[in-house]
């Protein structure tokens, strides 16, 4: 008879079959996890492969330059560039591919020390699709940004304005936005041409060489006198080209939001003065002109002149009658008055509308500021506009006037345009040739006997006027706030070029005896401008011993051979 088997046998078997099922099943969740995981893994890694591979592969390609022409470039009148455009890459993510926005900034930010790190995290933390991270970055920040591997990121390439000559020119050249339109300078003034489907470049009128010169001797002179700021305008008398203006302070342009607003301000163009005795060359011109004068003509300055509750007085008096030749070369305020009130105040203010001195200057710059004229012009105002107050015109403004009396009394509208050799130049006669030519010969007289003998420039025969404004302060006007002028032109005997330098607030040296009037301060400057420029210009010295010249081309085309 066969023996039972316990009863808890089957119990037992029932148990380990049930342990079995659950350790199968159990099993199999496992596995599911982990194919579940090595799947999700592998995507991610693949996905990390493609952004860090796939991706600056896609940003190194350059969009078609068809959809973006390239901004034209400005020259000199000689060629050298101006500004330019260069292809550069700008940095930007997109958020939602960003694994950890705090920890992709920093690393960024290493790499990119100008980045503010928080700014940036926020961006990332968004959910855009597209933010910028940094634009115009160099090649070297580039490939840097690319070793960091980061997701996310990605590379768009854009133009870049590049002003190679730097803060030299900067008021002229201006610059643009990052879209590339033109803010200021000529870059606004062409900006249609200079952005035009071809791109084709513009040439100025500046000759760089000048305006080197031009620069250096403004920035000794202002701060040789503890200057707020200067202007210096050169300018060809015949054809209106500017071929030097300089604005101090200035700014680099490939930086112009690190500019103040001081500094991008042209005060060649854009500021408007007070222009003191400089404004006795109108007068006198006007006069002769009209007739009321001749350069023999006689006027009392013997006392200061009373008119309208002021009293005019001259600032190193002769305290005796003057002819007006005296008038203008000793700079006598009270004369100056006399003779503009003998005029009229109609007739002056016709004669200075003629000059273009009641308008903005005709020049291509949109920076070209209105004059500040007075809101009565009864004698008062008659007798202070002769010796250059009561009325602000730019630097710009009145060199063009002055230029207009070298040029035989006709007006040629100031550019930054260069003239070709056989194009022909229309100007605007608006003064009596031989009233230019009489005040030409007092503003030569007044460099060789006068208040601007510190203008001369040996062999170049400058002729000009010195000016110095009180400038307007509460209640009246300041004597020892300044504005200090020379205008001038070169060479008498043959004008072809004006000059303009002003100074804001000079203050006197020893070496000018405490004295900070146009004479002492701008009219030096003038002599070490025209000196330097004259040669550039093609302009030769009036007293050169032409065969000595001769020797000195010999000796550096054919030099001896050294024994």
């Amino acid at each position: 008879m066969a023996e039972a088997a316990p009863a808890d046998m089957s119990r037992l078997l029932r148990i380990e079959s049930t342990e079995i099922r659950a350790l199968d099943a159990a099993r199999g969740r496992l596995r599911i996890v982990g194919l579940t995981l090595a799947l999700s893994f592998a995507i991610l890694g693949l996905r990390a492969v493609e952004l860090a591979v796939t991706s600056p592969a896609h940003a190194a390609t350059p969009r078609p330059v068809a959809s973006e022409p390239m901004r034209g470039d400005l020259f000199d009148r000689t060629g050298q560039v101006l500004a330019t455009t260069l292809q550069t890459y700008s940095l930007f993510a997109d958020p939602t591919l960003v694994w950890d926005a705090s920890e992709a900034a920093q690393s960024l930010s290493t790499v990119l020390p100008d980045l503010d790190v928080e700014a940036v995290t926020r961006e990332l933390s968004s959910h855009r699709r597209f933010v910028w991270i940094q634009r115009n970055l160099t090649p070297r920040q580039r490939q840097a940004v690319f070793s960091l591997g980061l997701p996310g990121l990605d590379f768009r390439i854009e133009p870049r304005r590049i002003y190679p000559r730097g803060r030299l020119a900067a008021h002229v050249v201006g610059y643009t936005d990052r879209d590339m339109n033109g803010l200021a300078g000529a870059e606004r003034s062409f900006d249609a041409a200079l952005s035009s489907s071809d791109g084709r470049p513009v040439a100025l009128s500046i000759d760089m060489g000048v305006q080197f010169h031009l620069d250096e001797v403004l920035r000794t002179t202002m701060a040789e006198y503890r200057a707020l700021a200067a202007s210096g305008i050169v300018m060809n008398v015949r054809t209106g080209e500017i071929v030097g203006m300089v604005s101090l302070p200035d700014f680099d342009p490939n930086r112009p939001n690190d500019a103040s607003s001081d500094e991008r301000l042209n005060r060649s163009a854009q500021s408007v003065y007070e222009m003191g005795s400089t404004f006795k060359a109108f007068t006198v011109a006007m006069a002769l002109e009209a007739g009321t004068a001749t350069l023999e003509s006689g006027y009392d300055a013997t006392e200061p002149l009373q008119i309208g509750g002021y009293t005019i007085h001259d600032y190193h008096g002769e305290n005796r009658w003057l002819t007006l030749s005296e008038i203008f070369i000793h700079s006598s305020n009270i004369g100056s008055s006399r003779i503009a009130l003998e005029v009229g105040a109609e007739a002056q203010r016709e004669f200075l509308g003629r000059m273009r001195l009641l308008e903005r200057a005709p020049i291509e710059l949109a920076e070209s500021a209105d004059p500040l004229l007075p809101r009565n012009w009864g004698p008062t105002e008659t007798a202070t506009i002769s010796y250059g107050h009561g009325l602000a015109v730019s630097p710009i403004a009145t060199i063009a006037a002055f230029a207009a009396i070298a040029n035989g009394g006709i007006y040629v509208a100031p550019t930054l345009q260069p003239v070709a050799a056989d194009e022909t130049i229309v100007g605007e006669r608006v003064l009596d040739a031989q009233a230019a030519q009489d005040v030409m010969t007092l503003m030569r007289e007044n460099v060789t006997d006068g208040t601007g003998g510190r203008a001369e420039a040996p062999g170049y025969l400058v002729a000009g006027k010195t000016g110095t404004a009180e400038k307007p302060s509460r209640g009246g006007y300041d004597r020892n706030r300044l504005i200090s002028s020379f205008s001038a032109v070169f060479p008498y005997n043959d004008p072809q070029y004006a000059i303009l330098v002003l100074l804001d607030e000079p203050q006197g040296t020893a070496a000018t005896h405490g004295y900070a009037t146009g004479g002492w301060t701008a009219a030096p400057a003038v002599s070490a401008i025209v000196s330097r420029i004259a040669p550039i210009l093609g302009v030769e010295r009036s007293n050169a011993d032409h065969s000595e010249r001769a020797a000195m081309v010999r000796a550096a085309l054919m030099p001896e051979p050294i024994p």
